[in-house]
C-alpha cells in the first residue's frame, strides 16, 4: 500500500470501513491520488452524512413526533 493512500485512510475510521466495503476505491486512490475529493463525498453518501440526507433524517423525525402528538391527544380526548 502506498504510504500516502494509507495516511490518507488512517486517518479516519470511516474510511477504513468504507474502503473495505467498497474495495474499487483503493484501485483508484492508487492509481490516481487526486481523488480523495470524490472519494470523501461518495463516503458521506454511502454513509448518509451529507447535509440534504441530514436535513431529510431530521424531517422524517419531527413528522414521527407530529404523528405522536396527535395520536397521544387523540387517545386523551377518546
Amino acid at each position: 500500500m502506498q504510504p500516502e493512500v494509507y495516511q490518507f485512510l488512517k486517518n479516519n475510521e470511516e474510511r477504513i470501513a468504507f474502503i473495505r466495503l467498497n474495495p474499487e476505491w483503493y484501485r483508484k486512490l492508487t492509481r490516481d491520488p487526486t481523488q480523495y475529493m470524490k472519494f470523501d463525498k461518495e463516503m458521506k453518501y454511502f454513509f448518509g452524512k451529507t447535509s440534504i440526507q441530514r436535513i431529510e433524517r431530521i424531517g422524517n423525525q419531527l413528522q414521527m413526533m407530529n404523528m405522536l402528538i396527535h395520536m397521544a391527544k387523540a387517545m386523551k380526548d377518546g
